[in-house]
């Protein structure tokens, strides 16, 4: 809708918000798109709870969540010691909690249970950094360049069907059973997710949003930062999370090539002595590790999504 007095007026809220994704920086200073035209831009009312003033939902709030995310637990240890010790399962096969939390003391003073829980966070982190910044570089390479696709795409997709177990006797041969090949096989469990989400973020990105981008002059390193990265985002912290989460699967695979320390020698280790209490633990340990390095991850991708997208 145009004003024969003040210009084009941008109503449609869609626009705005590709007005607003897409920022040019000339000289130094970040102008958008619809100012570079001279549009003058009239917001959507704010939507939602915190632009209205209504009251905010029950389930919107902070102590729901976390009484609400508890719920479940809760219920599975009530469950699991009722069962344990009415004698409806034998403790051979289902320790109680008590078992499983007197294990771990007697690790935690013995000095074992911070040192395996420490080498084995050592080793998922080392390779998850290793594999997600090959991946992000790889997966880069395939959605920008049709040429890379090509080539790459096709091996990638047939390594990627390999069984995680199928590269331990290969490690072993060519890097020995030091941490050089634990670190690998994480490393390849880390860099399939981001690989294959980032390339196909980035081949899916609105057209629309290049070609403005392309309007304003920008080419190559400055579109992608410009406008493709912020279009990813949250795609890219999707890969990252769901890389971690593979990273941990992977540490157990990691931690059988001859290892002597670390949660997946300790499963290992307890199974061959039935020690059903420590399996049990070692369980426990992986989970509870696994969900807070997930909260770190998203931590970062309130950050990233503040500061890119």
């Amino acid at each position: 809708m145009t004003d024969a007095s003040h210009g084009p007026v941008i109503t449609t809220g869609a626009l705005v918000h590709e007005s607003d994704a897409i920022r040019v920086a000339v000289n130094g200073a970040t102008t958008s798109v619809a100012a570079g035209r001279g549009a003058s831009v009239t917001p959507a009312p704010p939507a939602g709870p915190a632009g209205t003033g209504a009251r905010r939902r029950l389930v919107d709030r902070r102590w729901f969540v976390i009484v609400g995310g508890a719920i479940i637990p809760v219920a599975l240890l009530l469950t699991w010691q009722l069962v344990s010790t009415s004698g409806l399962v034998p403790v051979s096969m289902l320790p109680s909690p008590e078992m499983v939390w007197l294990a771990a003391v007697d690790l935690a003073q013995r000095g074992l249970l911070g040192l395996y829980v420490a080498i084995s966070t050592q080793r998922v982190f080392i390779g998850f950094a290793i594999g997600a910044a090959f991946g992000l570089a790889v997966g880069a390479l395939v959605g920008l360049s049709r040429l890379g696709d090509i080539l790459l795409s096709p091996t990638l997709g047939a390594i990627r069907a390999v069984p995680s177990l199928a590269w331990v006797p290969l490690l072993i041969l060519w890097f020995g059973i030091a941490e050089d090949s634990k670190i690998i096989l994480i490393a390849i469990g880390a860099f399939f997710p981001v690989y294959t989400i980032v390339a196909a973020a980035l081949r899916h990105v609105d057209p629309h949003l290049l070609e403005a981008g392309r309007a304003f002059g920008l080419r190559g390193f400055r579109l992608f930062t410009a406008v493709q990265l912020p279009a990813v985002v949250p795609s890219v912290i999707s890969a990252l999370r769901l890389a971690l989460a593979q990273a941990w699967l992977f540490l157990v695979a990691a931690e059988l090539i001859a290892s002597s320390m670390g949660l997946g020698f300790l499963l290992v280790d307890s199974g061959n002595n039935g020690r059903i209490d420590r399996i049990f633990l070692a369980i426990i340990l992986l989970a509870i590790l696994g969900k807070l390095t997930d909260a770190l991850v998203g931590l970062f991708e309130r950050w990233a999504v503040r500061k890119w997208a």
